[in-house]
């Protein structure tokens, strides 16, 4: 049983104050009368944990604009041309008041799979260490002249 539920309870069977059950749980009076408000209009499911994911997102990135970056990416590979984000950026910046970033075109070529890595880092595999089996096997000297 959740300890919004334990709170309800304690509230409206045993008859507790709302200030007590505060107390009792060790939270404050104002979570104990938001849960009953909940309960009192949407019964056991309205005390259940709400998500708190953001409903909306005011900084993405409008569908148009994502579709003409996946449309200039066509033209310019078929045209023969770059068509790297900073490329994408620069024809964007004459056609849009405010023209996303290039990490943010990087991402949206990224997400419709039309990007393919290519790390520079060396795999650890390919690295070969030179390890002697008997000790003083592998030496090595510095000389000056």
């Amino acid at each position: 049983m959740s300890k919004a539920r334990l709170i309800v309870l304690a509230v409206t069977q045993r008859q507790q104050t709302q200030a007590e059950v505060a107390r009792r749980y060790r939270v404050s009076w104002r979570w104990v009368h938001e849960l009953i408000r909940r309960y009192e209009q949407g019964g056991w499911d309205a005390i259940e944990p709400r998500s708190r994911r953001p409903r909306s997102n005011s900084a993405a990135t409008a569908e148009p604009v994502r579709a003409r970056i996946l449309a200039l990416r066509r033209v310019l590979t078929d045209s023969g041309l770059d068509a790297g984000p900073v490329t994408i950026a620069w024809h964007l910046e004459h056609e849009y008041p405010r023209a996303p970033s290039t990490s943010t075109i990087r991402r949206i070529l990224h997400k419709a799979d039309l990007i393919t890595p290519e790390p520079k880092k060396r795999p650890k595999s390919s690295i070969h260490r030179f390890e002697a089996d008997q000790p003083n096997e592998t030496g090595s000297s510095e000389s000056r002249v």
